[in-house]
């Protein structure tokens, strides 16, 4: 029943936000909501029973509305309850035009993540998985920057193409499950393919999921749509969203085509690790707030996938930790990047400079999430990623060691980021900053103590998804 309860909320609210008028009344409504939200999600991790729900959907295509909450799941749709709640709370005080639509769609994609986390039925996972990406559509197009049309358009096209891919390799599947057929992800698992007919499957799926995440070179969409896409809409998409693709080669990939995944795994690794070192040259290289984030977000998605594909435990304990670390991390970071934005107006460093003489307060808990941002210890990202290279180098050490220049790189960029907004000669556009506010205040410590608490004791999180 719980994982009914974290798709027909977020439904319901999303609805319902459609229809409330004033302002104030839809943001309240909309916090509250998410808060409730976050109550059911953290219950289901103290239960052990009302897990799963089935119903009859398509029986005539062998297809049921089943859902289902393993430790992944509930690592990520805890991710997901976390992300709306602090979202809203930091952009309380921010004025989106038609707000009631505004968040209604906010609700409708959280919806549509869920359901692509919690969905044990392949027909039912493609259904949300399409989903999530039409209120993602609709909220960048409408809310999003100048050219926020061509730029949302490209992030349909490529995410639609590699959805029907992902469709053509689900039917596949589904056309050599016995007798009349089914989409029941446990009969996907008693599928044993030959390694050519894995192989055409895996081509498939895959590039639909290295699209979602994306690792190069299927990433040109994400760091102009990041920077287009409303910064609320950014955090989900960065946060929450990215993890569709790694969680669907784990779940729908790993354990149904094994042999494609052997076969296939020095070519993704190859791919993953020139998908990191590229990103962080490029993120060294820029002079905005955002597209520096989104170059960072490719590397970081470039060493998950990279793990995944050693097939190591480690390595995959990395990613599952690693994907609830990076969602928050990237957050927080996005949070402090639209401060910057609204307050100033301009994301570039070259513009900016000695922030903390005015937000000193700002410059402690950005530091913070930049110290996690390169996995230093005692931050959460530390233990995911100590095990993410931990499964490469048991699986090749030359990978291992041509991937850890992106920790250097890492510190680079970020460090650089740091120095050249809060630190030194205060400019003339940061003359009229001010410290944050209350509500952006609260967001960001909720996250660094989850940061701080994570690094020192990670064991709930592992134990989790062990």
């Amino acid at each position: 029943m719980y994982s009914l309860l974290l798709i027909l909320i977020p439904v319901v609210a999303g609805l319902l936000s459609f229809f409330l008028k004033e302002e104030k009344t839809v943001k309240g409504f909309a916090l509250l909501a998410s808060i409730v939200t976050l109550v059911v999600s953290l219950c289901s991790l103290c239960s052990t029973t009302q897990l799963a729900f089935s119903a009859e959907w398509i029986p005539s295509l062998g297809s049921k509305f089943s859902l289902s909450l393993d430790g992944m799941s509930k690592m990520l749709c805890l991710l997901n309850c976390i992300s709306l709640p602090i979202i809203f709370t930091s952009i309380y005080k921010n004025s989106y035009k038609n707000t009631s639509g505004f968040y209604g769609l906010m609700f409708l994609m959280q919806a549509g993540i869920m359901g692509v986390f919690l969905a044990s039925d392949a027909l039912l996972f493609y259904f949300f998985w399409e989903l999530a990406l039409i209120p993602a559509y609709f909220l960048c197009s409408i809310w999003g920057g100048e050219k926020r049309i061509q730029v949302t358009f490209k992030f349909f096209i490529y995410t639609f193409v590699g959805s029907l891919l992902m469709l053509l390799g689900l039917i596949y599947l589904y056309l050599q499950t016995p007798g009349s057929h089914s989409f029941a992800y446990n009969d996907f698992l008693q599928l044993h393919l030959p390694a050519k007919q894995q192989a055409s499957v895996f081509a498939l799926m895959f590039i639909a999921f290295a699209i979602k995440m994306p690792i190069f070179p299927f990433h040109t969409w994400q760091p102009d749509a990041y920077e287009q896409a409303p910064t609320p809409v950014t955090m989900v998409l960065s946060g929450v969203m990215v993890k569709m693709g790694i969680f669907a080669v784990i779940k729908w990939i790993l354990p149904i085509l094994p042999l494609a995944v052997n076969g296939h795994a020095n070519f993704v690794i190859i791919l993953s690790v020139i998908g990191m070192l590229y990103a962080s040259l490029i993120a060294i290289k820029q002079d905005d707030i955002k597209r520096l984030v989104a170059y960072s977000s490719i590397a970081h998605i470039g060493l998950m996938c990279a793990a995944i594909f050693t097939n190591t435990n480690i390595g995959i304990q990395g990613v599952l930790v690693q994907m609830f670390n990076h969602g928050i991390n990237v957050i927080g970071l996005w949070i402090v990047a639209d401060v910057i934005e609204q307050q100033l107006g301009t994301r570039k460093f070259s513009e900016l400079g000695g922030l903390a003489q005015k937000a000193p307060t700002l410059a402690i808990l950005f530091v913070v999430m930049c110290f996690a941002n390169i996995a230093l210890p005692l931050t959460n990202a530390f233990i995911g990623e100590f095990l993410m290279f931990s499964g490469l180098f048991q699986y090749n050490v030359w990978f291992a060691a041509v991937a850890g220049i992106s920790i250097i790189l890492g510190a680079v960029y970020t460090l650089n980021m740091v120095q050249k907004i809060f630190y030194g000669d205060t400019v003339v556009a940061t003359d009229k900053a001010v410290d944050i506010s209350l509500n952006i205040k609260l967001a960001l410590v909720i996250l660094v103590v989850v940061i701080i608490a994570l690094g020192i004791y990670p064991m709930p999180l592992m134990n989790l998804v062990k």
